[in-house]
């Protein structure tokens, strides 16, 4: 696929119309958060300009809020093909979610009981369990990755699964190596243990779209504001678990799931946004499809086909360069277009503010994925350096970063 997919996907976006230093903006910043569409913004601007007020109102402006309400968990069960609108709940961002869940999932368990949680996943799926098994007295199990091929050790997993196992927490990829992982097997073994399973898709999601069905899991996350959308957090849960667990809120709001998750008065102009976010990638697709699963399906096919060419592009170009180390599985591997790497005698910290001030955007340090530094050896030398493709990523601005990483590899 030729930049032709970049040139029509930027022209939804007004960002790229801005300069660092007289030359055009090269995004690769999106694993710490994707760049909005225009018409994200203005349904955010809608919302809160012209359709504001709180909900279950008799009146026009009420109503319209429950409508927006209604189409954001309908854009969302799409987005995750889950089984119903009422099995969608948003909130803050994915950590405060899995904070609330953990903790209402925690009002049955106790001392004796296991958790287990992987190497490779950001904090917001770790640390979240590992207070609860404080809190409550349980103990909690690491699922190692292999340093070699820098995927999950399943085969280690039989062996931490135990009839006192209550959650397995898996991400569904790496946001610091873009490992993709097996999380349909991972959840497999969990159910077959007796044990829930909850996957964090936070990364993913940008990349390939989620099919909780196909996963098996009992519950995801992720945050629009990686797949184009305002800062807003999504869970999925089983219709089951949403209406049997006791999440914490006050006494008079809803008892009626999603509603009893969602505390306090929500971002309705985040989920206007979200909706929006969700439809736009939806007009990627070639054609439409049938209903919004289906275009959403072959938006994320031409979103693939498209980011896995300029990826390997991206990966040639730098594993070329001397002294350039690139952690993560092959380009052509089950990984995400998203390269961590490290240059010799070139702190990530000095890397990215070289490459921001000639206007081209990475991230450096440890991306909260703590962990992974740690196994690397990583974390004592500023962690990595992480450039991501996106839809709107050209030719021109992979080759932009090759340089200016070939630049400070020489210097």
């Amino acid at each position: 696929m030729s930049d032709s997919f970049a040139a029509r996907v930027r022209a939804d976006f007004p960002v790229f119309e801005r300069r660092v230093g007289g030359r055009p903006i090269a995004f690769f910043d999106g694993p710490g958060g994707s760049q909005v569409p225009r018409q994200v913004g203005d349904a955010v601007r809608d919302y809160l300009l012209m359709h504001n007020a709180n909900t279950h109102g008799f009146f026009a402006t009420s109503e319209e809020t429950d409508a927006v309400i209604t189409r954001a968990r309908e854009a969302m069960a799409a987005f995750v093909n889950a089984g119903s609108p009422r099995e969608i709940v948003f909130g803050q961002n994915m950590t405060t979610l899995t904070f609330a869940l953990s903790r209402a999932l925690g009002r049955g368990w106790g001392e004796g009981d296991e958790i287990i949680v992987s190497q490779l996943d950001h904090q917001a799926n770790v640390a979240p369990w590992r207070l609860l098994a404080e809190d409550r007295g349980m103990t909690v199990h690491v699922l190692p990755f292999s340093e070699r091929t820098y995927t999950l050790d399943y085969d280690a997993l039989a062996g931490l699964l135990s009839p006192r196992t209550r959650l397995v927490a898996v991400g569904a990829a790496s946001n610091a190596i873009g490992t993709v992982n097996d999380v349909a097997r991972v959840c497999a073994a969990a159910r077959d243990a007796g044990a829930l399973s909850f996957v964090d898709a936070v990364h993913y999601a940008p990349h390939r779209l989620p099919d909780v069905q196909a996963i098996g899991c009992d519950f995801l996350a992720c945050s629009a504001y990686k797949f184009f959308g305002p800062h807003m957090g999504i869970l999925w849960g089983r219709g089951e678990h949403l209406e049997g667990l006791t999440p914490y809120k006050v006494p008079p709001a809803s008892n009626a799931a999603p509603d009893r998750w969602e505390t306090g008065t929500s971002n309705h102009e985040g989920m206007a946004g979200t909706a929006a976010a969700v439809e736009w990638i939806a007009s990627l697709a070639p054609s439409a499809g049938a209903d919004l699963r289906a275009s959403l399906e072959a938006a994320y096919a031409a979103i693939e086909e498209h980011e896995t060419a300029r990826f390997a592009r991206l990966y040639a170009g730098l594993s070329a360069i001397p002294g350039v180390h690139i952690h993560g599985p092959a380009a052509d591997g089950m990984r995400t277009p998203t390269a961590g790497f490290v240059i010799d005698g070139v702190s990530p910290d000095q890397a990215a503010r070289t490459l921001g001030q000639q206007g081209v955007f990475v991230w450096n340090g440890d991306f909260y994925a703590t962990t992974v530094c740690d196994v690397l050896g990583l974390s004592d030398c500023g962690g990595l350096i992480r450039a991501g493709v996106a839809p709107y990523t050209t030719d021109e601005d992979v080759d932009r970063l090759v340089e200016g990483v070939r630049a400070l590899a020489a210097s």
